[in-house]
């Protein structure tokens, strides 16, 4: 792969890397369509199995879909918040069936990237206040690379960036890599390979990127996990369940499973 994306300073995203927040995770992807969002609610899900206190923040306003996947109809959600009409701590709501808070986005209303960055600012230091009351917040912003995606990564104690074998996704993946290096050049970003055929397969495109941003970035970030290709994520997606509940003995639901309890070692 060759390097796509040629290095550019972005000189306001320099407050992000004076931020941070220890028990921050965000997920973010270059593209869509590489099931971030998915593996978001599932590790969120994964954790508060083991008893810890999970809020998961769906960072994306204009293809928010953490409600829709859940089957959920919150009554209030981020879009009330940008909007001046709820307070970010207001708008959080408990998903009883999996054990974890969730602070839903608004389909359709916009992206943050259309937010004045005084709002934007605002918005990520309300949302480090709130994850004093938990053990884990974790992000999940929207699919891409432009600053307020980064920006929102930037408090995070560590960034997944998920990912699957498919040329845009990779090339994609590594872009975000290289941005979020560039605004903040002590990121913790692990990669999280999704819809691997198998183990072996997994490795081999973790390799890729790995090689990539050896080559051109002079870093490696970690393997943070390989998640199966695995029929029951869909059919759990379809239902509105988490795969969790549905399938927990599935090879998806084992490898997200096994992510979560390198987080807490």
């Amino acid at each position: 792969m060759n390097d796509p994306i040629p290095l550019k300073t972005d000189k306001s995203a320099s407050p992000v890397a004076a931020l941070h927040c220890k028990n921050m995770i965000a997920i973010a992807s270059g593209k869509g369509g590489v099931g971030k969002t998915w593996f978001a609610i599932t590790l969120s899900h994964a954790l508060a199995k083991r008893k810890k206190k999970v809020l998961l923040f769906d960072g994306d306003l204009g293809l928010a879909n953490v409600d829709i996947q859940l089957g959920l109809t919150p009554d209030k959600d981020l879009g009330a918040v940008v909007e001046g009409g709820s307070t970010l701590a207001s708008a959080v709501f408990k998903y009883k069936e999996g054990g974890f808070d969730i602070l839903a986005g608004r389909s359709g209303s916009g992206s943050l990237a259309m937010l004045p960055s005084q709002k934007l600012f605002d918005l990520r230091n309300n949302l480090i206040d709130l994850a004093r009351n938990y053990d884990y917040v974790l992000v999940d912003l929207g699919a891409g690379v432009d600053r307020p995606v980064r920006q929102m990564a930037g408090p995070a104690a560590v960034t997944y960036v998920v990912l699957t074998d498919e040329p845009t996704s990779l090339t994609d993946a590594y872009a975000f890599i290289k941005l979020a290096r560039a605004a903040n050049p002590q990121a913790d970003l692990r990669v999280v390979v999704n819809m691997a055929a198998n183990a072996a397969d997994g490795t081999k495109t973790y390799e890729t990127i790995s090689k990539a941003c050896e080559t051109f970035l002079h870093y490696t970030p970690q393997l943070a996990g390989i998640v199966r290709r695995d029929n029951k994520v869909r059919d759990a997606i379809r239902a509105q369940t988490p795969l969790l509940m549905r399938s927990p003995s599935s090879d998806a639901a084992q490898d997200v499973e096994g992510i979560a309890g390198k987080i807490l070692v």
